[in-house]
């Protein structure tokens, strides 16, 4: 018996000696890749019954299907754009918000304004840069996100309806987006303002700061810029981490891919004005980022979180427990959206003017 044992101690250290270290390079210098196998991942016992539904949700079926033409593309957005508007009354009713339509130095916005505004937030504004993969989200469609902040953190919240493709590809959206920040410094001063936007509204609202830099104009106060789309390449560790576990953006080439490359028109996808995880982030305003654990852009997140960590700049990173891209605006009946935009207003309290 004693001789078995110290036979399989010894078969055990010439297994270790043989076996590959974790991370080391192979003999091509490139390390294999980790395989995993097949599983269910079933929602967290962790959140609300709200996300669990969300997080829960199977993935489209037709997530590989998307428009092939500029017609099928514009009646895709309008479909869309309609059923999200359905929705909209009955949240602004919930919040007590109101909408306001108008048009500043030619581009479209909406103006959305909290029954109560609180004191220290009479003299401050947000400007707010919808999602939708830079084609998606017209008109009113693309305020929800603006509805829950004004609702639940007691702003006043300009929303710019921003040209988008298949007609109007880069740089128009960023175009409009500077056209309202350099008219709304004559509604409040730009140390009284944040700048707020989700994945394509994030990575705008980084483009928005790194142009603001160039042409030497005053920055906003604060920016929160939510799951951003910071790097169109498909460059970061979450594109394959999160691949088919994100139930929104499925996939790296799936529909919000190529609605990014119909904005990009052509141009370097690394460009910092499209990618702006590759731009310098030196003197950016103090900025809070918001991701899930499975959300495929968390390592897009967490890359800008740490350049601008690197240049000295105050950041937060909230990285929310098993949500995927976008999870805490998608139902603002969760108390994780209450809460996501309770925490973005506190930390522009502490940020702007008065």
């Amino acid at each position: 018996m004693k001789l078995s044992v110290k036979l399989l101690f010894a078969m055990l250290a010439v297994a270790t000696l043989t076996m590959p270290i974790a991370g080391a390079q192979g003999t091509t210098g490139t390390p294999p890749g980790l395989q995993v196998p097949a599983r269910t991942l079933p929602p967290p016992g962790t959140v609300s019954p709200q996300m669990q539904k969300i997080i829960g949700a199977p993935i489209s079926p037709n997530w590989k299907a998307w428009p092939q033409t500029p017609d099928e593309w514009r009646k895709f957005v309008a479909n869309a754009a309609a059923t999200v508007e359905k929705g909209l009354p009955a949240m602004r009713d919930a919040l007590k918000v109101k909408s306001e339509p108008m048009t500043i130095d030619g581009v479209k916005a909406f103006m959305l304004t909290p029954a109560e505004i609180p004191p220290q937030n009479r003299n401050r504004l947000l400007i707010h840069i919808h999602g939708g993969c830079f084609v998606s989200g017209p008109g009113e469609s693309g305020t929800s996100e603006a509805i829950m902040m004004a609702g639940f953190g007691g702003f006043k919240v300009l929303s710019v309806d921003y040209r988008m493709p298949p007609d109007h590809p880069y740089p128009a959206a960023l175009d409009d987006v500077m056209t309202i920040w350099k008219a709304a410094q004559k509604m409040a001063p730009a140390r009284n303002m944040a700048v707020i936007g989700s994945s394509a509204g994030g990575g705008l609202t980084l483009s928005m700061v790194l142009k603001a830099k160039m042409d030497k104009l005053p920055l906003p106060a604060a920016i929160a810029p939510g799951t951003p789309m910071s790097d169109l390449t498909g460059a970061g560790d979450s594109f394959q981490t999160n691949a088919m576990v994100d139930n929104v953006l499925i996939a790296y080439g799936a529909s919000c891919d190529v609605r990014a490359a119909i904005y990009a028109n052509g141009r370097d996808l690394k460009d910092p004005l499209l990618s702006p995880v590759y731009g310098d982030m030196a003197g950016f305003p103090p900025t809070i980022l918001n991701s899930g654990t499975r959300d495929l852009l968390l390592s897009n997140t967490v890359r800008v979180h740490r350049n601008l960590r690197r240049a000295g700049v105050i950041a937060d990173l909230h990285v929310h427990e098993g949500q995927a891209h976008g999870g805490w605006y998608r139902d603002y009946t969760a108390p994780e959206a209450k809460e996501t935009f309770e925490e973005i207003a506190r930390f522009f309290d502490r940020h702007l003017g008065k």
